[in-house]
């Protein structure tokens, strides 16, 4: 996976493209059941539980309470 020891074991989206890759290349099936299918799914899981992709919040216009005296 990361080739660093003692890091997390979680797939993650660089991982599951270089399994669908290296299984295409080697004639292996890349369909909804396969193991490179299965990857590219936990990738994704993985990386919406980690927060990646979420859109950043919009910041909100300041709005005076009350209209300014004259």
């Amino acid at each position: 996976m990361s080739g660093k020891r003692g890091a997390s074991n979680k797939t993650s989206q660089a991982d599951a493209s270089r399994i669908q890759s290296t299984q295409a290349k080697g004639g292996q099936g890349t369909g909804k059941a396969s193991f490179a299918a299965r990857s590219q799914g936990a990738a994704a899981k993985n990386a919406n539980a980690a927060g990646a992709g979420k859109p950043a919040a919009k910041a909100t216009p300041a709005v005076p309470s009350s209209p300014p005296k004259k």
